[in-house]
This record gives structure tokens, sequence and C-alpha cells, in this order.
């Protein structure tokens, strides 16, 4: 399996990819809408787009958008992952945290010093990320008391975590409420 930065050409299996990891009825297509949509949103940018390729088939995809954090008291380069999707066929074998880590990896190159995710507990933490609402880290719109786990961060750069706290501001396409509720 090759891991790779996306294309142009990409652009169609991505949108498949996620319409088929969350289900090919209306919030598939929610989440594929909302990857077109941060590909062309500027406040997104630098954006980082991998995809999984194995064959000539791409099964999975992962894309970190660029975000800030409000009333912090001082400049943090912080990126979120959001969306990561895998075919269903080829789930659980390694190609969603394979996706992850090299992601964080090209983002700790080039300087991130944190990066966000709104996600399963029990997964994300298996690639370092912990609770962010703990750390001082608001996400975008209340998380309710029972999810707080899945707001999570990870610091891949510098000592920023007990130095910064506020609250996470994604870009326009991702700072819509919908995108915050399950």
């Amino acid at each position: 399996m090759e891991i790779r930065t996306s294309n142009e050409t990409d652009k169609n299996d991505i949108e498949k990819i996620h319409i088929a990891a969350f289900g090919g009825g209306e919030k598939g297509q929610v989440i594929a809408d909302l990857v077109k949509g941060l590909f062309d949103d500027e406040t997104a940018m630098p954006l980082l787009s991998l995809v999984a390729v194995e064959g000539n088939r791409i099964t999975g995809h992962v894309l970190f958008t660029k975000v800030t954090i409000a009333q912090s008291q001082k400049q943090v380069s912080a990126q979120i992952l959001a969306p990561l999707a895998v075919l269903p066929d080829v789930q659980k074998t390694g190609i969603g945290t394979r996706l992850i880590k090299e992601g964080l990896k090209q983002l700790q190159h080039s300087g991130v010093e944190l990066v966000f995710v709104l996600g399963h507990p029990e997964y994300y933490p298996r690639c370092g990320f912990a609770p962010a609402g703990k750390l001082g880290f608001n996400a975008p719109y209340p998380v309710p008391e029972e999810h707080a786990a899945a707001w999570m961060v990870q610091e891949i750069n510098g000592k920023v975590i007990g130095e910064v706290t506020g609250t996470v501001k994604c870009s326009r396409v991702l700072d819509q409420p919908e995108h915050w509720r399950e």
C-alpha cells in the first residue's frame, strides 16, 4: 500500500470513499460534500489531503485543514483531522491508522504544533490523541458532556499544551453546527 498526497484526478474516488464509508444515504453525501467544500475553502488552507492506494485502487482518504485558537495567548499552528474514511471492504486492516500517522508526520515536518479531531474516543487515542477539553481547548460548538471524550488533540511540535487555551475556530466550511452534532 502506498500513501500519497491526493491530486485533482483523485476527487471522484475520494467522494465515493466517503459515501461508502459513512453510508450511501444522506450522511455519506453530507460528508462527501464537506470534503468537496473544504478543497475549495481558502480559509482551510493550508490543507493536507492523503490517499491510500492499493494497486490502482484508492482505498482510504484523510483530510487535515487549518484551524486557529481564539482567545489564545500566542500564535499556534494547528490543524484538524476531518474527515477520515476507508472503504468498508478494507476497514480494520490498518489503512486509517497509516493515513493518520503519515499525516501527522508530514504536519510535524511542516511545523504544525497541534492537531485536533472530533472522533471515536476508542480509536483516535491509539494514534496519540487525548481529550482536548480537559487540556483547555473548546470545540467550535459545544460537545455534550457524554461525548466530551470524542473531542481530542495531539501535540506534535513544541510545548503548547499547558501554555495555550481557547476555542478552536475552523475554516468557513467546517465551522457549521451540523458538522458538530452526532
